[in-house]
């Protein structure tokens, strides 16, 4: 059975059992649930009802301590059965609106505020035990959450930073998928691995992708976990701001499904989870089902464009052994239809021009981000000099000629149908600025369709010994399906179209077999044998959009062990993960293309038919004859594999030993990791496939057209760490110090050694000083670190090609007053490859963090009424050994100064000037210079950043109103320094702008404030709002702001950047639920993201919005509803 059979099958077997769950589901009524608690520990007891009821519990130790339960056989309403178990120790409860269950030793009946408590160390729902003095205090208000911690239930995590979403935020984000997700949080930095972004090769990850970015301190400093474990890194790379290849965790193989909270710690925690937990941690908390479960279909679409999608989520769990034991299953189906450029009139055009209109901005030419490369070619014969046809010159000396529709003018001679040739290169800044390739109209694609499942159970049993083992299984597919652009030309890699070719303007007077040959032009001042023409500037237009499609596959595979040893507690675990990426695309063979060009009859490719005459700038109408089409046209593929293999054992005891203060816990661990990352290149790009042009002799190692060579990659490493973690209680209320109720303290450090790079070891320290039970403070410091990624370190040389500005020419054209300043350079944006190597002696980043703060809880109402809860946290983060390369476009700047000076940078390596290339240099006092063939570069630990700001939140509950229940959260992420230093070289030029001995219009990557640079905005921040005025009926609300920055890739005639303005979303959801008849147990929502129908604030990119921070769409409907049973 083939592989896309088996996902076939499985799709229909998916979509067909949720069917017919729905079906049962429809005739289901809620039963009772089965219960089977021994007697004994009443401490054991409520662990036991906690899991069999999937219900949470928060309850002092004090209060249990020593107390014993008759325990409960036989099915209960889980609210009887925990009175039941309760009924003997004097105790009474209370339940939250968010159905935990608060254990008190007096009977309360009202309600408490919608808080949760968690335990990373065991992702089952447990109650969590904590200590007298604060429980009453704890349970009122503040959310303990154990994500920074290996202690179970230790108190020293409040001294922790933690943002938690719980089930009343995600209703209200009303996200559908897990990029949408993790984009609300306002800590979270520019996404810029999205499935928005579709570059034009396989050379960066696309497909159903989005990454993670605490801080905004980079991809690849926040560590991601599910159930408290790592999860495998995404196979694909994409290049950094500081283009090196980085990775990250695919936000969205989360099954959202079954999301019961997120937990993002906001610190430094290298000493608690090793590597990557630089900027902090985000944990993902998955649900226990027991007996039942719910089926929800949502369908939804964005206003004014095709895009639609349908989801179908389920969660499923049965208890077994008499509850001793549960299986949960969740299930996650998603089928969203493309979004393509057309749909909407603001991204149907990458001439940006008209939406500048009316500002400093308007007449930018760089805001034409349209293609000057298209099907309407730049050519040059062969050792020609000057061709003229009865005495007029159709080209240059230098042989450069170009084709245009005949309606452009300046025509030097006609090849018919409205197509003509002119003895220059297209004037694409002027007269024939309508022969640039327009890649939004043709229809490209601004999303891709995209199908994508999830499927994850978890497990656990208790044994009679004692032990409990516990297990997880789960499966990511997603296909995503896009259209690009055709493909161009790079100039590293030419392509000489023969003599012999039919359609050759300048090629043999006879064709092989002796008839005389149609389309050579008569009066010719060369040879009979004609010549030779060189490809300068060309899309192969006439092939069509590229398809692109990209399929993701993960999977993740957990057993584990969990018992006591004395009075330790004790857990293993073994993981294994891995995901895969099959890249294909549309492409075209250099090697074939040019024996397809060398062809002698009227099969063979034609490059000199032009485009589209009656639309110079649409797709190419011109086709060349289908043979060669056929002949030269490929499928290429890439294969990226990653996995990581984990053992891991931990022991902990929460009352180690007695100091005045209370208990001392501790924590100590060792893990055993090993990483591999596999990238199998197409065999016409890895070296496999060369191109060798019959005419010229020149080989380059890539194959493929428009795609610079990569070698294929292969590393692995192995990692073995050691952590030991204590949680001191300094002091204790029973101490009576004045202003101190308590203090506590949590020490922790990690050891690890890299196969590969070496040892390291990081601490951290944390306190946590109560003053009285409205006020706490809270602080940490850190050091953590980054490992270099396995591509960073094993990468062979590596050709990448982007766009960059041969500076030296603008200076060129200024001083020959061809132009007026650099504001006008357009036209020398070439594709320029850059020759990167992976480099063995790379080092850690590593970084030092510190975190203050405070939590006030202020006493303004009664408990039954509600509570507030507000939070400030100053952080600080100082980055050192940031991994980059000096990069092409520096390079280039680097030899545009030292060309004003009589030399040259030797990293840039050129062709010779041709006699057009001399001719423009002339009289400007620089040398001339030819096109750029590569720069050389490599991977290095560079410069520093530092990166401070605060964030605040709110949360206000309120239980007891005339009109219901309502809960209020706000979260202000203010980030107010990000600053690189730049290195010495980038420093020169700098020095060298400012003293005027280059152009100030140069772009260079400052370094310095990089704060609302192309991102990075200085405020972020949401709040959510749930109103519940009966039992039945919700009522959900959220907004979203992100603040302006500026866009540094233009600049206007004041040397100024585009500011692109900041924004504020809000979404609304209303919902009833069925708790009679035929529709029990239903629930039916009706939500709207963006009310507003606001348009993502415009930048002057071809797509006109910034993808890393926004969705290309407006207001968005969806309707939902779910069948619990």
């Amino acid at each position: 059975m083939t592989s896309r059979t088996f996902q076939n099958k499985l799709k229909r077997g998916v979509m067909s059992g949720a069917a017919l769950t729905a079906l049962m589901a429809g005739s289901a009524i809620a039963e009772p649930v089965q219960f089977s608690v021994p007697p004994g520990s009443l401490s054991k007891a409520l662990t036991d009802f906690s899991r069999q009821s999937d219900r949470e519990i928060l309850v002092s130790a004090d209060l249990v301590a020593g107390k014993q339960s008759t325990g409960l056989e036989g099915a209960f309403e889980p609210e009887d059965a925990l009175s039941a178990l309760i009924s003997n120790a004097g105790l009474s409860y209370r339940v939250t609106p968010s159905n935990v269950f608060l254990i008190d030793a007096s009977a309360i009946q009202q309600t408490s505020p919608d808080q949760e408590v968690v335990n990373e160390s065991s992702v089952q729902s447990e109650p969590v035990v904590q200590t007298a003095a604060a429980a009453t205090e704890e349970r009122r208000e503040q959310t303990i959450v154990v994500v920074g911690s290996h202690i179970q239930g230790a108190r020293t995590t409040e001294a922790l930073p933690v943002t938690l979403i719980g089930q009343e935020q995600l209703a209200a984000i009303g996200a559908d998928s897990g990029d949408d997700l993790f984009r609300s949080i306002p800590q979270m930095g520019d996404v810029t691995f999205n499935s928005t972004y579709l570059p034009q090769s396989s050379n960066a990850a696309r497909g159903d992708v989005g990454s993670v970015n605490l801080r905004n301190l980079g991809i690849g400093n926040t560590l991601v976990l599910l159930n408290g474990r790592r999860v495998v890194l995404h196979p694909t790379s994409r290049a950094n701001e500081n283009l090196v290849p980085v990775l990250t965790y695919n936000t969205n193989a989360i099954p959202t499904a079954g999301v019961s909270r997120i937990e993002v710690l906001r610190d430094g925690a290298a000493a608690i989870y090793g590597a990557d937990a630089v900027a902090g941690v985000v944990n993902t908390v998955l649900r226990e089902v027991n007996n039942g479960g719910d089926l929800t279909v949502q369908y939804g679409g964005a206003e004014g464009t095709d895009l639609r999608q349908l989801d179908v989520n389920g969660t499923f769990g049965t208890d077994f052994a008499d509850g001793r034991g549960n299986v949960s299953l969740f299930l996650g189906y998603t089928d969203r239809s493309e979004l393509s450029t057309t749909d909407q009139s603001w991204t149907a055009t990458a001439d940006r021009r008209s939406f500048f209109t009316g500002t400093d901005f308007e007449g930018v030419g760089t805001l034409d981000r349209t293609s000057t490369i298209s099907g309407w070619g730049n050519f040059a014969t062969v050792g020609t000099g000057t061709v003229r046809q009865n005495g007029v010159a159709l080209t240059t000396s230098a042989g450069a000629f170009s084709v245009i529709p005949s309606a452009n003018g300046s025509c030097a001679t006609s090849l018919g149908d409205g197509v003509c040739l002119r003895a220059s290169n297209r004037a694409t800044t002027g007269t024939d600025r309508n022969t640039r390739y327009d890649t939004n109209a043709v229809g490209t694609s601004l999303m891709p369709e995209v199908e994508r499942i999830n499927l994850f159970s978890t497990f656990r049993y208790d044994m009679p010994s004692g032990m409990q083992t516990f297990g997880e299984l789960g499966y990511y597919f997603a296909e995503t399906n896009a259209w690009q652009q055709s493909s161009t030309m790079l100039s590293s890699a030419r392509i000489t179209v023969p003599s012999t070719n039919y359609w050759n303007p300048f090629g043999a007077t006879l064709l092989p077999d002796g008839s005389v040959n149609p389309n050579r032009l008569p009066g010719l001042n060369i040879s009979p044998n004609g010549a030779d023409v060189t490809l300068t500037s060309y899309r192969f237009d006439d092939f069509g959009l590229s398809n692109v499609n990209v399929e993701n596959h993960q999977f993740r595979f957990l057993t584990g062990v969990r018992g006591e040893v004395g009075d330790f507690d004790w857990e293993s675990a073994l993981l294994y993960s891995r995901a895969s990426v099959r890249d294909e695309q549309d492409g075209v063979s250099s090697t074939r293309l040019q024996e397809a060009m060398s062809w002698s009859t009227p099969d063979a490719y034609n490059p000199f038919n032009g485009a589209n005459p009656a639309d110079p700038q649409g797709l190419d109408t011109t086709l060349s004859n289908a043979a060669a089409l056929d002949y030269a046209r490929i499928r290429t593929e890439r294969y990226s594999r990653t996995s990581l293999a984990q053992l891991d054992f931990k022991l902990s005891r929460p009352d180690l030993f007695t100091l005045p203060g209370g208990d001392v816990g501790m924590a100590t661990g060792v893990e055993l990791r090993r990483d591999l990352q596999l990238d199998d290149r197409d065999k016409h790009v890895d070296g496999t496939i060369t191109f060798t042009d019959t005419e010229t002799g020149i080989t380059v190692p890539s194959d493929l057209v428009g795609t610079s060579d990569t070698p294929d990659t292969k590393g692995s490493r192995t990692v073995g760490s050691a952590y030991i973690e204590f949680a001191v209680p300094l002091v204790s209320p029973e101490m009576n110090i004045p202003l101190m109720q308590s203090l506590e303290m949590q020490a922790a450090g990690r050891y690890e050694n890299y196969s590969d790079f070496g040892d390291i070891a990081k601490p951290k320290v944390a306190l946590s000083w109560t003053v009285v039970d409205s006020l706490r403070f809270r602080g940490s410091w850190a050091q953590s670190f980054r490992a270099p990624n396995l591509e960073q370190i094993n990468a062979t040389v590596v050709s990448r090609s982007n766009t960059r500005t041969d500076w030296v020419r603008c200076e060129a054209d200024v001083r020959a007053l061809r132009i007026a300043n650099f504001s006008d350079c357009t036209g020398y944006g070439f594709a320029t490859t850059g020759r990167r190597a992976g480099n063995p002696d790379l080092q850690a980043e590593t970084a030092d963090t510190w975190t203050v703060g405070a939590v006030l809880q202020p006493r303004i109402m009664p408990d039954h009424f509600g509570s507030l809860t507000l939070t400030a946290d100053l952080w600080n983060v100082e980055q050192e050994g940031l991994i980059g390369i000096y990069g092409e476009g520096n390079a280039l700047i680097l030899d545009y100064l030292l060309r004003t000076q009589g030399s040259s940078n030797p990293d840039v390596v050129r062709a010779a000037p041709t006699a057009d290339e001399i001719a423009a240099f002339a009289g400007t006092g620089l040398d001339p210079v030819g096109r750029v063939l590569y720069v050389n570069d490599a991977y290095r630990n560079l410069q520093p950043q530092n990166l401070r700001g605060v964030d605040f939140s709110a949360s206000l509950a309120l239980h007891e109103t005339p009109v219901g229940r309502f809960n209020f959260d706000v979260n202000v992420a203010h980030l107010i320094e990000y600053e690189r230093a730049a290195s010495p070289d980038i420093q020169a030029l700098l020095d060298a702008r400012a003293a005027g001995e280059i152009n100030s219009g140069t772009i260079i990557p400052e370094g310095g404030n990089l704060l609302r640079q192309d991102g990075s905005p200085r405020w972020k921040w949401n709040a959510s709002m749930t109103w519940q005025p009966t039992e039945a009926i919700t009522i959900g609300a959220y907004t979203q702001y992100t603040g302006y920055f500026w866009d540094t890739s233009i600049l206007n005639s004041a040397g100024e950047n585009w500011r692109v303005d900041d924004q504020q979303t809000v979404n609304l959801y209303a919902q009833y639920a069925f708790d009679e008849g035929f529709a029990q147990n239903t629930r039916v929502r009706l939500g709207v993201r963006n009310v507003g129908d606001q348009l993502p604030p415009m930048d002057s990119s071809a797509t006109g919005y910034n993808g890393a921070l926004y969705q290309p769409y407006g207001r968005y409907w969806y309707a939902s509803i779910r069948k619990s049973f």
